[in-house]
């Protein structure tokens, strides 16, 4: 009892240690951090020891190979063969029962193999070698994909985050419009009207409050897994949306130009043109006579009864040297129908490669188009904002003195509610159409 007692209180306490875990990210630590730990990055940087080692077994079908085999026989029922009995003096036209060997035999052979000449193998290295530089790229691209996703992602939990103080000052606020409403409104010198007036904007917002809450909670998770840790962890956030707002606003990347051939998208339509020219070659590769040598040593032993492990045992040794070649010669035009297939691929491929050219020059204008429209947002929003916040005091004040109606005051909270969730929006997207640039742009990982 004491020992389930103990287990049960260590069991606790590693619950609590793992509970009260946590970790505090800048947005630069946050891409740093998914660079390394994020699933789709440690399954990238896999891929690329699996090419490394699929090259390396590519390498080795042309160097020497060495097997070995040993075979025992043991004849329950030998095969009986019949001769001519005349051979052993016996009647003509008769035929003797013989069983030749012995009924037991042990066969060791060890054979070393070695290539010679075989034009595929020449076309496989080379294939083996853009097969790792696919990987590579292919990695590449996961890691501009990752720093994307993590901004974006950060920038999500930020703004959900600011939405929420933003919603409870804005409830703070309204509460007390509607305390000191309804006591205006007891003391005979209002209308029940104006109070519930405040009470429906008042329920409005706790249920948008309520909302943004939960949305947090999810976009902590999603961030969670962009990064690569466990959603139970958590996770502080120390940049503000504002401070990436200002940072992520750089008018000069405007005026940037693409070199199209270092776009990774570029290479790796470029490197699966090459994949297929390679295809092309091996096809006709096989047409190549295939050349290659083999030494065979061999030990064999026989007997009646398995004495194979005594010393008295004889052994007989054998060595063999061979040389072979192949020489395709007629296939039905079945290797010239392989080709021809390789030959469209490496066309298609070629095409494609023209497509993702102008693809990635139609979305950087895009990208560029975006981002320079959130900067004009950003400069809106906020002058916006500040005209609502005037407007909204003012209507503060008139209400109070008894000169406007809880309907426009109502309104003019509203639309400033309205202009602060702009605001924060229009924060996101400079950041967010930033990190669409910079892919756009090929922008290295380390900038």
């Amino acid at each position: 009892m004491k020992q389930t007692l103990l287990l049960f209180i260590g069991i606790l306490f590693s619950f609590n240690i793992n509970a009260q875990e946590s970790i505090s990210l800048s947005l630069k630590q946050a891409i740093d951090y998914g660079l390394k730990n994020s699933y789709s990055a440690i399954n990238a940087s896999r891929d690329i020891d699996a090419a490394k080692l699929k090259k390396w077994e590519t390498t080795t079908i042309g160097l020497p190979q060495i097997s070995a085999k040993i075979d025992y026989q043991n004849w329950i029922q030998q095969q009986v063969s019949l001769i001519p009995a005349e051979i052993f003096g016996g009647t003509e036209g008769e035929f003797t029962e013989v069983a030749f060997g012995t009924k037991q035999s042990i066969n060791a052979t060890a054979t070393l193999k070695q290539l010679i000449f075989d034009g595929s193998y020449i076309v496989g290295l080379q294939s083996a070698k853009v097969y790792l530089k696919i990987s590579e790229n292919a990695k590449e691209k996961t890691e501009l994909g990752i720093r994307e996703a993590v901004i974006n992602s950060y920038g999500n939990v930020l703004l959900s985050e600011e939405s929420i103080l933003i919603l409870e000052k804005n409830i703070q606020t309204l509460e007390k419009n509607v305390n000191e409403t309804n006591e205006i409104y007891l003391n005979g010198l209002g209308e029940e009207e104006s109070v519930e007036q405040l009470k429906i904007t008042l329920a409005s917002v706790k249920s948008q409050l309520s909302k943004t809450k939960n949305l947090n909670s999810i976009a902590y998770k999603m961030l969670n897994i962009t990064l690569g840790i466990d959603i139970l962890t958590k996770v502080t956030l120390t940049d503000s949306l504002n401070s990436l707002a200002q940072e992520n606003s750089k008018l000069a990347l405007l005026s940037s130009d693409l070199t199209i051939e270092n776009h990774i998208d570029y290479k790796i339509a470029k490197n699966t043109e090459k994949s297929y020219d390679l295809l092309v070659k091996l096809e006709q590769s096989k047409a190549l006579p295939t050349l290659s040598s083999f030494v065979n040593f061999g030990y064999a032993g026989y007997g009646e009864n398995f004495d194979f492990l005594k010393k008295e045992q004889q052994w007989f040794d054998s060595s063999l040297l061979g040389v072979s070649l192949e020489i395709p010669i007629f296939s039905s035009f079945a290797r010239s129908s392989r080709t021809q297939q390789a030959k469209i691929e490496l066309e298609k491929s070629k095409t494609d490669l023209t497509e993702t050219t102008q693809i990635l020059q139609l979305q950087l204008e895009s990208a560029k188009t975006e981002y320079r429209f959130s900067l004009e947002e950003f400069d809106t929003s906020k002058n916006n904002l500040a005209l609502a916040e005037r407007i909204e005091n003012k209507q503060q004040i008139k209400f109070s003195e008894g000169i406007s109606t809880s309907f426009e005051l109502s309104e003019a909270q509203r639309q400033l509610y309205t202009m602060q969730q702009n605001y924060l929006q229009a924060m996101l997207n400079v950041i967010t159409n930033k990190a669409a640039l910079d892919n756009a742009l090929n922008t290295p990982i380390n900038n």
